[in-house]
């Protein structure tokens, strides 16, 4: 009984390995070829090869199994059971990842056709952006029936100069064997909830949002501060990061109590909260702030200078001064 497996050579191609009764290799077959994502990111490979008719080898191979990120980030699928008697057990797609937006990884293949000429080529995986529970950036690979896998970024972020989200890591090229870094940078902006988590969502539109989980945060006039500990693998005591906002507070009859950060290419981002408040005799107004979901407490008081109340925040001002009793709502209006 003929015997038959597949491998992939480092061009990402399937080889066909054919063997006879003994079980040794009786010769190995390049399939010229490209994998593709479908649906809920099912992988195939289309062959591209001109077969005899007398081969027995679809134009299509489909391949199931849960996907995952390897530490030299690239992408692995460990095979479901009945793809392991001819597939092994695991299949590696060695590539580079070259973006990541709200809803999807992008993922270049290097490949080389059969003439000896290289050329490259994109998946696209679907899915979501999340943190863990350690604070580390993972993406969701979108299944069937609202299921998912994980993959997992296990390098520490950083926030640059435009406040944005930004992965860098260490890859090994698989011809030289270098290393080189490379970085990802996330598009979003940054909100707050509560008073130990920040978050920095990618698109409103989409579930994509990073909640990190983090100390009391810092609210001062000039700027917020949060210090988040990221868990990585390998090491005993999280990684620290500190996430300050600089920005400048507003009053907003329409729209509430608003930090305003600036962002690429000096485009503000308003973080909008609800607050009650109260004057102190240090000439400056005490709010307790509240975030804008249902106002819940944040347990977090910041005391402004008066002196930012101007345009519309003077009103609000004069009513403070006459004891009445002022409390702002996240998007709506203040009342006094």
């Amino acid at each position: 009984m003929e015997r038959f497996r597949y491998e992939l050579d480092p061009y990402n191609r399937l080889v066909l390995t054919k063997g006879g009764e003994s079980g040794l290799a009786e010769f190995r077959q390049v399939l010229d070829g490209q994998f593709k994502l479908g649906r809920n990111n099912g992988l195939s490979y289309h062959i591209k090869t001109p077969l005899r008719e007398t081969e027995n080898i679809p134009n299509q191979i489909r391949l199931k199994g849960e996907w995952s990120l390897t530490g030299n980030h690239d992408l692995r699928l460990t095979l479901d059971k009945e793809c392991r008697e001819t597939f092994g057990d695991k299949l590696t797609l060695q590539g580079e990842i070259l973006d990541a937006k709200a809803d999807s990884l992008l993922f270049a293949l290097t490949t080389r056709s059969a003439r000896g000429g290289e050329s490259t080529y994109v998946l696209n995986v679907a899915g979501s952006w999340k943190a863990d529970d350690n604070n580390r950036l993972t993406f969701r690979v979108k299944k069937e029936k609202d299921t998912y896998d994980s993959l997992e970024f296990n390098a520490a972020w950083k926030v640059n100069n435009n406040n944005e989200v930004v992965y860098r890591y260490k890859k090994s090229d698989t011809v030289t064997r270098k290393k080189k870094f490379h970085e990802l940078a996330f598009k979003g902006h940054w909100d707050i909830k509560d008073a130990f988590r920040i978050s920095y969502v990618l698109d409103g539109r989409t579930d994509s949002v990073f909640d990190f989980m983090a100390s009391a945060g810092m609210f001062k006039e000039g700027y917020i501060k949060y210090e988040i500990g990221i868990g990585l693998a390998g090491r005993v005591r999280p990684k620290g990061r500190t996430v300050t906002l600089f920005g400048k507070w507003n009053l907003k009859r329409n729209t509430g109590l608003v930090f305003e950060v600036e962002g690429e290419g000096g485009r503000p981002h308003a973080i909008t909260f609800g607050a009650d408040a109260e004057l102190t005799d240090k000439d400056t107004v005490s709010f307790r702030l509240k975030n804008d979901i249902g106002n819940k407490d944040l347990d977090v008081t910041l005391e402004l200078s008066r002196s930012i109340f101007k345009g519309e925040g003077e009103a609000f001002l004069r009513a403070l001064k006459e004891g009445k009793e002022c409390a702002v709502y996240a998007g709506a209006a203040w009342r006094w």
